[in-house]
């Protein structure tokens, strides 16, 4: 496997999938699940999806465990656009974006897309290097991308570890692998396959 599945014709978008918080009655597993039954509905193709992960809630002690998984998919849409139909979904399963790292019924974030870096490198180390303290009071008004978390999170690195090991972050050139091979041996154990 090689950065080959993130094509040139807008396909190969990594997205990362979390709950913690039941809905209409419906538990956080199967929350992801209906949440992927809604992407397929809104035009994306699921090429790759992980394993079901139970981790902690981050911050430790802010809510219960979250279920988290990861996929690849292939968008049909710009990455503004798959952002926007991916935050359509969260909203139509219960997501209110009411507190930063707060428990959510339904978190889905656009870790790639295509490879690209947006708005800019400087714009994206901006947001890399952003202290703990402010990572959880403020969020950027415009797309991200990568991700300027990924490397630190092992409920994302630990799935995206399932589908895409060999997938080379952008801007850092390290693999998924590697990245969560650095990861503390604390961290990677909170990871429990469900």
């Amino acid at each position: 496997m090689s950065n080959n599945i993130i094509r040139a014709d807008g396909y190969g978008c990594l997205v990362a999938l979390g709950s913690n918080q039941e809905w209409s009655n419906i538990n956080p597993l199967d929350i992801l699940h209906l949440s992927l039954i809604r992407m397929r509905r809104k035009g994306f193709f699921l090429s790759r999806l992980s394993k079901f992960y139970k981790t902690p809630c981050f911050p430790a002690g802010a809510g219960p465990d979250y279920v988290n998984a990861c996929v690849l998919i292939r968008s049909p849409f710009s990455a503004q656009k798959t952002l926007d139909t991916l935050h359509a979904i969260e909203a139509d399963i219960g997501r209110e974006r009411q507190q930063r790292w707060g428990m959510r019924t339904l978190d889905l974030d656009l870790l790639s897309y295509n490879n690209e870096i947006q708005p800019s490198l400087a714009e994206f180390h901006r947001w890399l290097d952003l202290d703990l303290a402010s990572q959880m009071q403020i969020a950027p008004d415009t797309l991200i991308l990568p991700h300027p978390r990924i490397q630190d999170r092992a409920f994302v690195l630990g799935p995206l570890n399932d589908i895409v090991p060999d997938w080379s972050h952008p801007v850092t050139g390290r693999t998924v692998a590697q990245m969560f091979q650095a990861l503390p041996c604390a961290l990677r154990a909170e990871l429990q396959v469900l």
